[in-house]
């Protein structure tokens, strides 16, 4: 099809906030979509990540992604559908995974877009289990700090995007004990009864260092940092000679107006000769073919679970970024966008 006089909308940031983004520094703008040039799709997006990542890209600072820009569309990930290609190797009608999401519409080069099979499994499992989400808990789990038989586990922000799939790996790659931490108590026992933890913590019920200390009294021999904080402190302090953190959030700082407080222990960890290793997902992507190989199984016959919270409407992304940052979703927050 041809896309001339094809309107779409955007997303685009509006304002730098200073701690807690507002919706005021979001602005939805209406456009024009341009034909695709030789060697490039144009994707109609169908569905459209948000992640805690997103709230560092509002800020003007120095980091390992480049900050979004003021008066630009925001970007992340996306599945959609082609329907025109000046790429061969990519037909009109194929899903395809790319990371121009926040709009309705995307062109972009076709080295950039990545076909994914829809009949391995739906769409959206690109931008959840099968996706980064699940790149990250498996390359925390197998490289950064592997998990042995025997080990115990601790994640944080455990009901969330990558928490939930990683305390289902951890148990799968011999974990004894896999302890959680959420917000709240419905999602505390939602972590037991939903992604086979043995303990869910609510982090809001008193000190989570007092709570993990109390369910591993022995210590813990892994531990995914998706928060930062006081769970990085309670961590140290309950980890074993040893240890092995995989620090790949800090959720509990994005909104940080001032200097953090936490942890205050960092020294515990050279006595107990811990391993603090960041993660960066990005540096993983020849994994993929590895993970989905496994994982594509593990979703189809139902030993690996993951949820969705579901927003509709590509207005409603600004709403969703600020939920995920509040913890509101269980599981991988997408939005379902609806072409006008």
């Amino acid at each position: 099809m041809s896309a001339t006089g094809l309107k779409g909308r955007e997303i685009r940031l509006a304002a730098r906030p200073h701690g807690e983004p507002r919706l005021d520094q979001f602005a939805l703008v209406h456009t024009e979509i341009p034909e695709p040039a030789d060697g490039q799709v144009l994707v109609r997006n169908r569905w459209m990540s948000v992640d805690p990542y997103m709230r560092g890209r509002m800020n003007d600072a120095p980091s390992y992604i480049p900050p979004f820009r003021l008066g630009a569309p925001l970007e992340g990930s996306a599945v959609g559908e082609v329907i025109a290609s000046r790429a061969p190797a990519i037909p009109v009608g194929a899903t395809v995974s790319h990371f121009l999401g926040w709009r309705d519409y995307a062109v972009l080069d076709a080295a950039d877009a990545t076909v994914v099979d829809t009949a391995l499994a739906p769409p959206v499992a690109y931008l959840g289990a099968l996706g980064t989400t699940g790149l990250t808990a498996y390359a925390a789990f197998t490289r950064v700090a592997p998990v042995r038989r025997g080990d115990t586990v601790f994640v944080s922000a455990a009901a969330g995007a990558v928490g939930s799939i990683a305390g289902q790996l951890a148990r799968r790659l011999g974990a004894v004990k896999v302890i959680g931490s959420a917000g709240g108590p419905d999602k505390a026992a939602r972590l037991v009864e939903d992604f086979g933890f043995d303990v869910g913590l609510d982090r809001r019920q008193g000190s989570i260092g007092a709570r993990l200390a109390e369910a591993a009294p022995e210590g813990i021999d892994v531990y995914l940092d998706n928060v930062g904080g006081d769970h990085l402190e309670a961590a140290i302090d309950a980890a074993r000679v040893g240890a092995r953190f995989a620090l790949v959030g800090a959720i509990a700082q994005y909104n940080a107006t001032g200097p953090v407080c936490a942890p205050r222990n960092l020294y515990t960890a050279y006595g107990k000769e811990l391993t603090l290793r960041g993660l960066l997902v990005n540096s993983y992507f020849p994994l993929f073919p590895e993970w989905i190989g496994q994982a594509a199984g593990w979703l189809a016959d139902g030993s690996l679970r993951e949820e969705h919270t579901v927003v509709d409407g590509l207005e409603q992304a600004p709403a969703a970024l600020l939920g995920v940052l509040r913890g509101a979703n269980i599981g991988k927050m997408l939005v379902r966008l609806e072409v006008e």
